[in-house]
């Protein structure tokens, strides 16, 4: 046995994995350091077993040197399934992806009580480090997925890669985004920026055939929103992703309803939907019992979170949609912006990002946060839009309007404290990424966006890159140039901006640059063209280091050479045994 491995077995033996529940409850499980049993037995006894299935394929989450979470959902295939009280399950990890060199065996449960989701939170791994897991339950076995640790706080670290994705509605077309990603052979992680479901009913926001948002209305209680993640972790191309890299994932406002805020949502309506707190709780609970995130017991439903990918990144991401927004104003006109008193984040959040950015040693600090963070003089947009022929024929301006207002430019003065921290404090290499609009950008954020002469002459303060949807539109195809043509016009720190292709961002990060190469599939409409790339769209920007600078059009980043089957695994359905068919009691 290499000393590697000795020490990885050590240190699982001597850990313990967590079973998460959601909303902040847990319950702790018994590592197993005796040899196991039989591949997929789970315990001595299966006949009393019920059958199940892993409809919903694996994931994982939130990596940190020691430790990552593993997630799996356990579907009964009894009659009925909530009769059942609880199912034990055994988790593998292994350093190989035949699972033949197993490196801890773990046990745990799950019930109705957290929808028959699991996540573990296994503990004692060794740092950068990539690993192989598999669950069973009696003699059903899950598909075997592939994860990482990240390189330990401080540790010297040459080079990431990961890919930014965001809005990803089921109802409006096929997941060919989610297939491009996952066959992308050396990725680290993924980054998902929020709208990872919607909560509209059939016909509401999206037709695309045979994807018929289940339940069929729109979701209000925990039932519907879990039967929605439910629906949404069917898909193939989903699955593959979780399945291929460990995800890093915030909501925003579609995991709940539309333009939601602290005390309510565009999209809810208490006299005919409920209280709003309790659609809200429903939510949160249904996303933390669906998603391989970790969640801090101390503070239920809190998603704002930091990782460290070495001495190369400290990753903060944020939550600007729940947890101190105050509600939107309705026009950039409304003085209200500005006022000192709004928040888009809480005291503790903002107070937290800003000791964690100013203390920050490594080479990039990086954001991660669901709407748009520069500045957009949407009304001097709207006029050259005008002068260019777009009237509101597609409602174009209502469009720009409200989404405006959604973002940090409805928040003047959160946007303010950090910026004033970046300049006060020199923090230099400071990269936003976003999410929300559907749309990409590439943008410099300055302390005065709007003082075209200063900016010439001063360095940003950072650089944000935003990422295309998955699925959810852009600007309608008449105008969707035009106006980037106006935006630019009018907005010259907004070096790039692309506002109708559904994609994602591919990040390279080294200690000379951060480079964001936005990559657009052909149609999220055809099946055969599924996860098909349109290198003619590609478009590569960036940052130096020590510069916030977007540079443009440099050549693509060079994969890793080590690409083989054993760190890239193929995605592949699970091996199938016959069920065993138990009466439940």
């Amino acid at each position: 046995m290499d000393k590697q491995r000795r020490a990885v077995v050590k240190g699982l033996a001597a850990a313990s994995f967590t079973a998460l529940t959601a909303c902040g409850g847990s319950s702790t499980d018994t590592p197993v350091a005796d040899p196991a049993p039989a591949p997929g037995i789970v315990g001595d006894d299966t006949a009393s077993q019920p059958a199940v299935a892993f409809n919903h394929g694996v994931a994982s989450g939130d990596p940190l040197a020691d430790r990552v979470i593993l997630w799996t959902r356990v579907t009964p295939t009894d009659e009925l399934p909530r009769t059942v009280s609880s199912i034990p399950v055994r988790v593998t990890v292994a350093l190989d992806r035949d699972m033949r060199d197993v490196v801890g065996q773990f046990s745990t449960s799950t019930g109705p009580e957290r929808d028959f989701c699991i996540k573990l939170d296994a503990a004692g791994l060794q740092p950068d480090t990539w690993y192989y897991y598999q669950f069973a339950a009696g003699n059903q076995r899950s598909p075997v997925g592939r994860t990482r640790t990240f390189p330990g706080a401080g540790m010297a670290v040459e080079r990431a890669r990961f890919a930014v994705v965001s809005c990803s509605n089921y109802a409006y077309g096929l997941f060919s985004v989610y297939k491009a990603v996952s066959e992308q052979a050396d990725l680290d992680f993924i980054l998902h920026l929020g709208d990872y479901i919607y909560e509209y009913g059939p016909g509401e926001y999206g037709d695309f055939p045979g994807r018929d948002p289940l339940p069929a209305h729109e979701i209000t209680s925990l039932a519907d929103y879990r039967e929605r993640h439910a629906q949404y972790k069917t898909d193939t191309n989903l699955q593959a992703v979780h399945q291929q890299f460990p995800m890093i994932c915030i909501w925003d406002d579609h995991e709940s309803a539309n333009d939601s805020y602290r005390d309510g949502a565009e999209n809810h309506t208490e006299a005919t939907e409920g209280a709003w707190t309790q659609r809200r709780s429903d939510a949160i609970q249904a996303y933390f019992e669906w998603l391989p995130i970790r969640e801090v017991t101390s503070d239920s439903g809190r998603i704002w979170r930091d990782f460290a990918f070495g001495n190369l990144i400290d990753l903060f991401m944020l939550d600007t949609r729940l947890e101190g927004r105050d509600q939107p104003v309705s026009s950039p006109a409304d003085p209200e912006r500005f006022s000192a008193e709004r928040r888009l984040v809480s005291e503790d959040q903002m107070n937290w990002l800003l000791a964690g950015l100013t203390s920050s040693s490594a080479r990039w600090r990086m954001i991660g946060q669901q709407v748009m963070f520069a500045e957009l003089n949407v009304l001097r947009t709207l006029d050259v839009a005008r002068t260019l022929g777009l009237d509101d024929s597609f409602g174009f301006n209502g469009q720009l309007l409200s989404l405006n207002m959604d973002q940090w430019d409805g928040y003047v003065a959160d946007r303010e404290v950090i910026l004033r921290t970046l300049a006060a404090e020199a923090i230099d290499n400071t990269v936003i990424f976003t999410g929300d609009i559907h749309t990409s950008w590439a943008n410099e954020v300055y302390a005065d966006s709007g003082n075209l002469l200063e900016n010439t002459l001063v360095s940003p303060l950072a650089a944000e890159f935003v990422t295309p949807s998955v699925t959810s539109p852009g600007f309608p195809e008449q105008v969707a140039d035009l106006a980037a043509l106006a935006v630019r016009t009018v907005n010259p720190h907004m070096k790039y901006v692309e506002l109708k292709t559904p994609g994602f961002i591919l990040v390279d990060v080294t200690t000379e640059r951060t480079q964001a190469e936005f990559y657009y599939v052909r149609s999220i409409r055809e099946r055969d063209l599924q996860g098909v790339i349109d290198p003619a769209m590609t478009k590569v920007v960036g940052v130096d280091s020590g510069s916030s600078r977007i540079y443009q059009d440099r050549a693509l980043s060079e994969p890793r050479a080590i690409r083989t089957a054993l760190f890239h695994p193929p995605v592949r359905p699970p091996v199938r045994t016959p069920p065993v068919r138990t009466a439940v009691s």
